[in-house]
């Protein structure tokens, strides 16, 4: 299985390809970031942002999309262009008929760390010690993409979009429970 991992930035968005290997490892194909100019309007950001994750679908060809999840944060602005990219991933795969998979931070961190708290660097070593590069992968965009492509790898059918409820993971169900928790709260008069 060949897995594209996208974590989505309006300003950097990491992209990453890895194959799966016997024995529940994984081989690094592509890395890379995809900028954009902060001076230029958002229309023409995510214009460029678009084009070139069509230019590494169309080059990679991967089975599966996995895309960060995105969680509203504290910073209202960068989540909104952050959701914007993963959006475009998103569209991008599904007019290519490819599976898109989302994956919450937590859970990518806790699948290559063991920790779903592990910090930016320790995500970028094991991913260089799972891969066997001589590296680690940097930015950390470009490690955060390979991260979830490879914890695509190992999780189960159910994290496809689309997945049957009972084959979610148990942080894919919890975080299924705050969106809809998230979604029915009135606001405070």
């Amino acid at each position: 299985m060949r897995v594209l991992g996208v974590d989505p930035g309006l300003t950097r968005c990491g992209v990453g390809v890895v194959d799966s290997l016997r024995g529940r490892r994984a081989e690094l194909v592509a890395v890379g970031v995809i900028r954009s100019d902060p001076a230029a309007s958002v229309d023409l950001r995510l214009l460029t942002v678009a084009r070139e994750l069509d230019d590494w679908l169309d080059e990679h060809v991967p089975d599966v999309v996995a895309v960060e999840r995105v969680f509203a944060q504290h910073n209202v602005g960068t989540v909104m262009g952050t959701a914007q990219v993963a959006g475009l991933a998103m569209v991008a795969a599904a007019r290519r008929n490819i599976p898109v998979a989302l994956h919450t931070p937590s859970e990518v961190k806790a699948a290559v760390t063991g920790s779903g708290r592990a910090g930016k660097e320790q995500v970028q070593r094991m991913v260089q010690n799972l891969l066997g590069l001589a590296e680690p992968p940097r930015p950390a965009d470009a490690a955060d993409a390979l991260a979830l492509a490879i914890t695509h790898l190992w999780r189960p059918a159910g994290a496809l979009q689309g997945g049957e409820r009972n084959e979610l993971t148990p942080a894919q169900r919890a975080w299924a429970a705050a969106e809809h928790a998230a979604r029915t709260r009135r606001p405070a008069r």
